[in-house]
C-alpha cells in the first residue's frame, strides 16, 4: 500500500493539494492530511472529499511576538510529528519547512513544494532546504545552492487548481454570492502579517477609496479581506464561502489587491489583476505572468498615481475581455496541469524506490 502524507498550513495548500490528494487516492494510495487552523483552511477541509483522511494540529491563533512565533512553530512541529509518527507516511509533501524537518526523524522522503523564490523567503528556505529531499518548483524559481535537489516544472501552483482540465467557472453559482446584473470589480486587502512580510505595505484605506471611487462609474466594487478594514468600506465587504471565491473572481472585470494568490489566480483564469504591495519586481512566477504574458501588472504602492492611471488603462481598453483571454490562452499553451503532474511524479518516486 503506498501511504502519502501531506501537510497544509495556508488555505492556499488546500487548493494546491486538493486535485492531487483526490488523484491519489482514486490511484489506490492511503493519503492522511495534517493541517492547522489558519483562516478559512479547516472550512475548506470540511467542504472537501478527503476530509475523513485530514487530521487538525494544534497551533495558536494569535501570533503577536517572537516568542508566540516559535511556540506556534513548535505545537505544529509536534502535533505534525504525532500524526505522521502514527501513520508512517513513504512520502509527505507540503509547503512548509516542517515537512522536511519532521522527515530527518521519521523515514519518509520529504518533498516541499514551493513557488516563492529562495531569496524572497530566505528565513524559512535556508532552514528547511537543506533538510528537504527534493524542493518541486517552477521553472522560474530562484532556487540558489539547492538547485540540485530541486525537480522543475513549466507552471504555477495556481494551475493545479485552476487550470481548464480542473476548474469550469458556473455562473449560477456567481449569481448566488453578487448582483451580476452590472459588471462588478473586486478589491482584496490581504493580511500581509507572515514572517516574509515583515514591513511589506498594500492598498490603505485613502487609496481604496480613490480606486472605489473610479470604478463604482463603470459597477459593483466588492471587497475580500481577512482583518478589520476600515468602518467606511465595510459596506463593500462580500462574505463568501472559501470554495466558491473563484468562480466570482473568474466573472469579475478586474482584481485590485494587495494579496500576490489573488492576483496570480486572477492571472490564469484572464482576468486582468493589478498587485499592490511592495513585493513587486521580486517574485519570479509573479514576473512572468506579468511581463511574458502581460495578465497584470504589479505596482509599488507609493505609486498611487500609477495605480489609479493603470485602472483607467484597463477601463478603456476596448475588448478588455476577449484580449486577456487570448493572453490567458497563450500562457496556457506554454504550462502545464500541475495536479496532474505532481501526482504522477509522487507515485513515479514510489515505484522508484521500491
Amino acid at each position: 500500500m503506498k501511504k502519502i502524507g501531506f501537510y497544509l498550513a495556508h488555505p492556499a495548500h488546500f487548493h494546491l493539494f486538493k486535485h492531487v490528494i483526490n488523484d491519489l487516492l482514486s490511484n489506490g494510495c492511503k493519503v492522511l492530511v495534517v493541517y492547522n487552523e489558519k483562516d478559512v483552511l479547516h472550512e475548506l477541509i470540511e467542504s472537501s472529499e478527503f476530509k475523513d483522511q485530514a487530521r487538525r494540529v494544534r497551533a495558536n491563533k494569535k501570533v503577536d511576538t517572537k516568542l508566540a512565533l516559535l511556540i506556534q512553530f513548535a505545537l505544529k512541529n509536534i502535533g505534525a510529528f504525532k500524526e505522521f509518527l502514527l501513520f508512517r507516511p513513504q512520502i509527505v509533501l507540503g509547503t512548509p519547512i516542517l515537512v522536511a524537518l519532521i522527515g530527518r526523524i521519521l523515514p519518509y522522503k520529504s518533498i516541499i513544494v514551493n513557488e516563492d523564490d529562495f531569496d524572497v523567503i530566505s528565513k524559512t528556505s535556508e532552514l528547511g532546504y537543506p533538510f528537504a529531499d527534493i524542493i518541486l518548483c517552477p521553472t522560474v524559481c530562484r532556487t540558489s545552492i539547492f538547485e540540485s535537489k530541486c525537480i522543475k516544472y513549466n507552471g504555477y501552483h495556481e494551475l493545479a487548481y485552476l487550470h481548464p482540465e480542473n476548474f469550469r467557472p458556473d455562473r449560477n453559482i456567481c449569481e448566488s454570492v453578487v448582483d451580476m446584473s452590472k459588471p462588478y470589480f473586486i478589491i482584496r486587502f490581504a493580511k500581509l502579517n507572515a514572517h516574509h512580510d515583515d514591513g511589506i505595505q498594500g492598498i490603505g484605506t485613502e487609496l481604496a477609496h480613490k480606486i472605489i471611487d473610479k470604478l463604482e462609474q463603470f459597477g459593483n466594487v466588492y471587497i475580500t479581506s481577512e482583518g478589520i478594514i476600515h468602518k467606511e468600506l465595510e459596506d463593500y465587504r462580500i462574505s463568501i464561502a472559501p470554495e466558491l471565491i473563484h468562480h466570482v473572481i473568474s466573472h469579475a472585470e478586474l482584481y485590485i489587491g494587495d494579496s500576490q494568490t489573488m492576483a496570480a489566480e486572477a492571472g490564469v483564469l484572464g482576468i486582468p489583476f493589478i498587485r499592490v504591495n511592495d513585493f513587486v519586481g521580486k517574485i519570479s512566477y509573479l514576473n512572468e505572468l506579468e511581463i511574458k504574458y502581460q495578465l497584470g501588472y504589479g505596482i509599488m504602492p507609493e505609486k498611487k498615481e500609477e495605480i489609479l492611471n493603470k485602472i483607467d488603462e484597463l477601463l478603456e481598453l476596448k475588448d478588455r475581455s476577449e484580449e486577456f483571454q487570448r493572453r490567458r490562452n497563450v500562457m496556457l499553451g506554454d504550462k502545464i496541469n500541475v495536479a496532474k503532474y505532481i501526482s504522477s511524479k509522487v507515485l513515479s518516486i514510489l515505484d522508484e524506490n521500491n
